[in-house]
């Protein structure tokens, strides 16, 4: 992998992990997610329009994904409410490119390497790990499955989707209607006065970081093939886990960063195996 593409893909999961914790330590997480993913979806919006190129046969999988990421944006806003990030990242991030591979094996007929296996196997004893311990740790294990299964829908879906259009068009195409959707829900669920709170240069940062991710990833795809670059970009699980730990004073002890390390280590040895 060449320098340039390794720091591109380092870059990306320290800004996944970031803004993801910001949500995390924000006053209200649904409110905050909301603000946030708008503020995103307006910073991508002119690059979407600069380069164009959706077909029609992109409208579908966006509307598909469009709907799981309604799922997804309130169910991470969910989680981060009174949940562990420490969990919930490595356990979402960890076990959706497991469920990826089954299906890939299941209902395409794809073998899975002996890489790949133990690559699962990892996975598994990581998510064990970091989710050990008391009744708070079996919410945050149930959240971050969940959310793993709707990433591993939306992620299938895209990959289709991406095929008929340019990338930044179709994620505004997909991530528009998702941000409008769930920020609607709060409003007409009487959540106006947080989501006005929420107006703030917090909010923009963080959707800042959330696109700024995707670009990173979408660059370091341009200077290397996708499995390194799935690999490294996974070590976002370890990057949260300390900042868990350095900005919202999680208790991440040695067990659970160590899950973190082998959730991290499985999901390279799938992407690479």
């Amino acid at each position: 992998m060449p320098l340039s593409a390794l720091a591109l893909t380092l870059g990306a999961a320290v800004l996944h992990a970031t803004w993801n914790v910001l949500l995390a330590g924000a006053r209200d997480s649904e409110a905050a997610t909301a603000v946030a993913t708008l503020a995103g979806v307006a910073l991508l919006a002119p690059v979407a329009i600069a380069t164009g190129g959706v077909e029609s046969a992109a409208l579908p999988f966006a509307a598909a994904s469009a709907a799981l990421h309604v799922a997804y944006l309130a169910l991470l806003a969910r989680a981060y409410h009174g949940g562990e990030i420490s969990v919930v990242y490595p356990v979402s991030r960890g076990v959706a490119p497991v469920l990826v591979l089954a299906v890939g094996a299941a209902a395409l007929g794809e073998g899975a390497s002996t890489v790949q296996v133990g690559g699962v196997l990892a996975v598994s004893a990581g998510v064990f790990l970091v989710q050990w311990g008391p009744l708070p740790g079996r919410r945050d294990l149930l959240f971050g499955l969940t959310i793993a299964a709707v990433i591993a829908a939306y992620t299938l879906v895209d990959a289709e989707g991406v095929e008929h259009s340019r990338a930044p068009a179709y994620l505004a195409l997909l991530l528009s209607p998702a941000a409008v959707i769930y920020t609607a829900a709060l409003w007409i669920g009487g959540r106006g006065p947080e989501l006005r709170a929420e107006l703030r240069p917090r909010a923009a940062v963080t959707g800042l970081f959330m696109v700024a991710a995707y670009g990173a990833v979408l660059g370091a795809l341009q200077l290397a093939s996708a499995a390194p670059v799935a690999a490294v970009r996974e070590s976002g699980v370890v990057i949260a886990a300390l900042m868990a730990a350095a900005f919202l004073h999680e208790q991440v002890g040695s067990r659970r960063l160590g899950g973190a390390v082998l959730v991290a280590g499985g999901v390279a040895a799938v992407a690479l195996g």
